[in-house]
């Protein structure tokens, strides 16, 4: 009989210091600073702007390009990109042309006035969500393949670090942001918002710089399995030339990924595991669209939520995303999507507490970090759950498949939030008791299809 050792606390933290992961540290600061432009300095934009909490909410619709950017990603495994493929890789060619989609979008941006040209304020923020929904596609992909398939401790920790990475980007981010903002404002500068959008380009160029020293791994054996699907499907035509080719690679291109997601899990299975993404995070979803808002109206400034939610959040989220990346290379990504999912529900209920008793920076502290701590534990546990379902041959469409299928929870029944404290009269208490609720039937879902899911744990 083999004696299995178990590992020590300190050999699991050990991996974090693999220099693969600051690759992905990287990676995913790149996938979330972009949320800082469209969530919460667009939403405080509108706010001091005049704009009503559903005009705000509504706004928010531009996220849901994050749910269905699945349906370009076959093309971003399969298409290179003249020049810039050759000179940096496929993965990195991506990420830098959609940087500087966003570069040229933020540059427009600090020439709009929102109340003049609202419907072209928005336009260039859905450009961005495109462009960022674009990026994600490859730095997903990207991350994952920095890590071996079979190496399951290790992605569980790039998870970690990734999401590590997307908190430090869209939390450092929106520090950078409010306090800018919030200085232009106090020396005078009428469109403190349109400047502050161009120092956050800055940070941009910053990231792109720092994309330069990540390695891309060439997987010819990716090119390969992909050219034999599309040689299958040719023969399935019964003859061979140019149509028939081009049917082949675009049906290979389109349908290859779906396929293999199902044939891997069974039909069944493979709903469940859609339905459970697609609910589990929009509770969450309901109250980070609308906190800003709340926060402004309860009394904070934009110091005291640059100070509270960002940089306290952004302490916490680091600290216990790297907690809650070691829960799951001990204890498996089953039981810890379970207990976030707990988390979220018990903290959504803290903002109850602080809309109730009004005012209180020490309620407000408490709220926002353990609010933090469950967002952090759910998201490295989620991120792990999806990583470790995808087929590498399809790395960046299957990933952006389930990642985007959560989004749409998030972002399209999201967009109503607004709508719903409108429709409360303001209760903003009753409100997070109902954010709350949300994602017990996302728990739910799990506990069916717990048994029978392939994991590779």
């Amino acid at each position: 009989m083999i004696e299995i050792k178990k590992q020590s606390l300190s050999e699991s933290f050990s991996i974090y210091f693999d220099k693969r992961m600051f690759r992905i540290l990287l990676l995913g600061a790149i996938s979330g600073f972009p949320w800082v432009l469209i969530g919460s300095s667009l939403s405080l934009w509108l706010k001091e702007e005049g704009l009503s909490r559903s005009t705000i909410g509504w706004a928010g619709l531009i996220f849901a390009v994050y749910a269905f950017n699945y349906l370009w990603a076959p093309l971003i495994d399969r298409l290179q990109i003249p020049i810039l493929t050759k000179k940096l890789g496929h993965r990195k060619s991506w990420i830098v042309l959609m940087q500087i989609t966003i570069l040229i979008c933020l540059a427009i941006w600090s020439l709009i006035n929102p109340t003049e040209n609202l419907a072209l304020l928005i336009t260039i923020g859905l450009i961005i969500a495109i462009a960022s929904a674009t990026q994600d596609i490859t730095v997903d992909a990207l991350r994952i393949e920095q890590i071996g398939e079979n190496e399951n401790k290790s992605m569980a920790a790039g998870a970690a670090m990734a999401v590590v990475g997307w908190w430090s980007g869209y939390k450092l981010g929106g520090v950078i942001a409010l306090f800018t903002a919030e200085y232009f404002e106090n020396i005078g500068i009428i469109k403190y918002w349109q400047t502050t959008f161009l120092i956050l380009g800055i940070v941009v160029i910053l990231m792109n710089i720092g994309l330069m020293f990540i390695h891309e791994p060439i997987l010819t054996d990716r090119q390969s399995k992909q050219k034999e699907t599309d040689s299958l499907i040719e023969n399935k035509f019964g003859s061979k030339n140019i149509m028939t080719g081009l049917a082949a690679w675009i049906s290979g291109t389109l349908a290859g990924p779906i396929i293999s997601f199902f044939k891997k899990n069974g039909f069944s299975i493979a709903v469940g595991i859609l339905s459970f993404v697609f609910l589990f995070k929009i509770g969450e979803a309901f109250l980070g669209r609308m906190s800003i808002v709340f926060y402004k109206e309860i009394g904070f400034s934009k110091g005291d939520i640059a100070i509270y939610s960002k940089t306290l959040g952004w302490v916490t989220t680091v600290i216990f995303t790297l907690l809650g990346g070691l829960f799951v290379i001990r204890s498996g990504v089953l039981k810890a999507m379970f207990l976030a999912g707990i988390l979220m529900a018990a903290t959504n209920l803290l903002f109850t507490v602080l809309a109730w008793s009004g005012k209180s920076e020490l309620l407000f502290a408490v709220a926002v970090i353990f609010d933090d701590i469950a967002a952090a534990f759910a998201t490295v546990a989620f991120v792990a759950f999806i990583s470790l379902l995808v087929d590498r041959t399809y790395t960046a469409t299957q990933y952006a498949l389930l990642a985007s299928i959560g989004t749409a929870g998030r972002t399209t029944l999201a967009s109503s939030s607004g709508a719903l404290v409108d429709w409360l009269n303001g209760d903003w208490g009753t409100f997070f008791i109902l954010t709350a609720i949300m994602v017990i039937p996302s728990l739910i879902c799990l506990w069916f299809i717990k048994d029978k899911l392939n994991l590779r744990e």
